[in-house]
């Protein structure tokens, strides 16, 4: 591969192919065609999405705006000008959600006769309602700092994604400001009005406080008073002492506390705020013009993902029950079945359960020895967690790694682990410098005076509350090459070290990047011999450059490739004299898209692995992620066939192209529509009840 080739190639900037990314979510809550409260929680996760990105990614340019040339040589790309194209998208993408919300999604409730009022719509009724609501709940909640022009007098520090109240109290010509904190962590963000002739009304918290701002500020004397919401967006980044190891918990409890005091990476303000309030703001807040974008009333507008449904299911997606896994019967034990073949469970298509239930039979199975897990995010009453408890309390040897730096679930995750401690789990944290995001569990088991090993391999998290709207692959196998791998991989996280040459299981940090070049090297030869050679590859995301290079050089030599990635996408495919023989789709529909699937020609006896990790720089070379082949036919078999449905997909998938411009798969002339996620449900049903006839 020549230098030319590499300085050359085309590469979408991650932030940038992130923020198209989201853009697909709100081409969700555009699409009529689905249900409208669905649409108005793609909305919110759009917004959800977007102050992860602020909190993290802008954070992370922002600590780059003033490296030197060489720096930006060495990152490919200017910090400052990325950050200046992001606020240009985002403004934009926020006139485009302002539109949604107000234009279509309001309206459209609205003649469900659902109405989400303000404080001006509230008639004299509702308002005695509303007020008697206030004092009851709302008022012990609230307080008030009043703010002063004293230059001396610093301003008070606006919490991370705390929805505020700026408002203004005038007199005559003499101005008094205040700042109140909506109390959203204290209490639901919407209430439910009393109808009206079959009318249901719904009103945000931030609107009550607007309503009674009287019976709040009644002390002062006041011709109008003025409310209008911000809400700071801080970078949440960690900034953890490497050198205190043994005290890995406590600094990055402490850090954690400093996260919410991080710097400012983005003001919204309601587009409406005079002049003035604004100005006393920034000039106060000391503020740049860069991090404030306008935006509309609300604000963690992530809240309406539990907007009241006051409709019933007319609204919502059609529910999807999740259906048995042919042949793995719940009431017999998993082990007996697990030692005949090899299992999948789709999620979420069909139930978590069986992880659950290959726990629970675990923690009380009189011939389990052990344990062996690894966890990176958890539901909030786990089921999986209790299922060790229990384990560890009938005697068996409990060892579960917790990886405490999750984004985000940090203190979820340190809470769970003091929980397994004190129930004699033995709690493993993992390497302070590399994240474990494998998603794995060996459970030893003593059959005839031997040693037994059953193993659960997983595309996604050990959470049952995910796993009901994260597609992803979980496999049960007793393969002894793999839990031989596996063995041995558990006992490096014990040792905190890295091992290498697996036999079955591929893993980062050491060999994973080395693996998948020998893999596109395979195609890329086969190819070159005038052989089929081809990959498809799924991913959340793809944004390593020297795979990317590593991908065009296949494509140059012939190699098909088809990629399904969901996320961001810093391949640009269809360039000539690098990726014509590339094909990039992205899934978004009512499930998120999670499972990682690698499958490759390999001179027609196809490879397939599934993997907990993408093809990001992170993935591959900082964290301990796991790999691992799909051995037994028949699931390789039904693996395959939902890629191949996924890949036909013309109702959701997206053509992912250098211009960015997020459109969907055309339809084309006697091809049947395929909304892929449908149409997997559809055929694991049909699976199933021909299995069963």
């Amino acid at each position: 591969m020549s230098i030319s080739f590499k300085r050359k190639a085309p590469f979408v900037n991650r932030e940038i192919s992130w923020l198209y990314f989201n853009e697909r979510v709100l081409q969700e809550a555009a699409d009529k065609s689905v249900p409208l409260l669905e649409r108005l929680k793609f909305l919110a996760i759009f917004s959800s999405n977007l102050d992860e990105f602020y909190r993290v990614r802008v954070a992370t340019l922002n600590r780059l705006v003033n490296v030197n040339t060489k720096a930006k040589e060495l990152l490919g790309f200017n910090p400052r000008k990325v950050l200046h194209e992001i606020k240009n998208i985002v403004v934009k993408q926020e006139k485009k959600f302002e539109y949604l919300y107000e234009n279509e999604i309001i309206k459209e409730l609205a003649e469900e006769k659902i109405f989400i009022i303000n404080d001006r719509q509230l008639n004299v009724n509702r308002g005695q309602f509303v007020r008697q609501y206030f004092h009851e709940h709302v008022l012990p909640n609230l307080v008030p700092v009043m703010l002063t022009s004293d230059e001396d007098k610093p301003f008070p520090e606006l919490k991370d994604r705390r929805i505020y109240f700026l408002i203004k109290l005038s007199y005559r010509k003499k101005l008094k400001y205040a700042l109140l904190e909506v109390p959203t962590k204290h209490m639901k963000r919407f209430l439910v009005l009393p109808n009206t002739n079959e009318l249901k009304f719904i009103i945000l918290l931030d609107d009550i406080i607007r309503y009674c701002l009287d019976d709040l500020f009644f002390i002062f004397k006041y011709d109008a008073i003025e409310a209008y919401t911000i809400q700071l967006t801080r970078d949440a980044e960690l900034d953890i002492d490497t050198n205190v190891s043994e005290k890995f918990i406590e600094s990055l409890s402490k850090s954690l506390q400093r996260r919410a005091k991080g710097k400012p990476m983005r003001l919204l303000y309601d587009g409406e705020i005079p002049l003035d309030m604004l100005n006393f703001l920034v000039s106060k807040m000391d503020l740049n013009n860069g991090v404030l974008i306008p935006a509309n009333r609300y604000h963690n507008f992530k809240d309406f993902i539990d907007f009241p449904n006051v409709a019933g299911t007319k609204l919502t997606y059609a529910p999807l029950a999740p259906l048995v896994v042919k042949g793995l019967d719940l009431g017999e034990s998993i082990f007996s079945q697990i030692a005949k073949r090899d299992y999948l469970i789709n999620l979420p298509y069909q139930s978590f359960d069986y992880i659950i239930h290959f726990l629970r039979e675990a923690a009380i199975d009189p011939k389990v020895v052990s344990i062996n897990i690894s966890l990176y995010r958890l539901a909030e009453n786990s089921k999986i967690i209790n299922a060790l408890i229990n384990a560890a309390k009938n005697g068996k040897k409990v060892s579960c790694l917790v990886e405490v730096k999750a984004r985000f679930d940090e203190e979820a995750n340190i809470f769970w682990s003091n929980k397994l401690q004190e129930s004699g789990v033995h709690v493993n944290y993992g390497l302070l410098t590399y994240k474990v995001h494998a998603k794995i569990c060996l459970i030893s088991r003593r059959e005839k005076g031997r040693l037994v090993y059953y193993a659960n391999l997983a595309t996604g998290n050990y959470n049952e509350k995910s796993a009901r709207t994260y597609g992803d692959h979980s496999i049960f196998t007793i393969h002894k090459g793999i839990t031989t791998d596996l063995k041995r991989f558990f006992k490096g996280l014990d040792n905190k070290s890295f091992y290498k040459d697996y036999h079955y299981i591929i893993t980062s940090p050491l060999e994973m990047r080395t693996r998948i070049y020998a893999f596109i090297d395979r195609e890329i030869e086969e190819a070159r011999q005038g052989r089929e050679a081809y990959m498809i590859l799924k991913m959340n995301s793809l944004s390593d450059e020297d795979i990317i290079l590593k991908l065009y050089e296949a494509s140059n030599a012939g190699v098909k490739i088809d990629l399904i990635v969901r996320g961001m996408c810093c391949l640009v495919p269809q360039q000539v004299g690098y990726s014509e023989n590339i094909r990039v789709i992205s899934i978004v529909d009512r499930f998120l898209e999670h499972a990682r699937v690698w499958i490759f020609c390999n001179g027609g006896e196809e490879n397939m692995y599934l993997s907990s990790a993408d093809w990001m720089t992170r993935n591959i070379d900082r964290r301990l992620e796991v790999s691992f082949p799909i051995l037994d036919p028949s699931v390789r078999e039904e693996i395959r066939a939902i890629i191949n449905i996924q890949l036909k997909d013309n109702i959701k998938a997206r053509i992912i192209t250098a211009n960015n411009d997020n459109k969907y798969v055309r339809k084309r002339k006697n091809v049947p529509d395929c909304q892929s996620q449908l149409a997997t449900y559809d055929y694991l049903k049909t699976k199933l009840n021909t299995a069963s006839e």
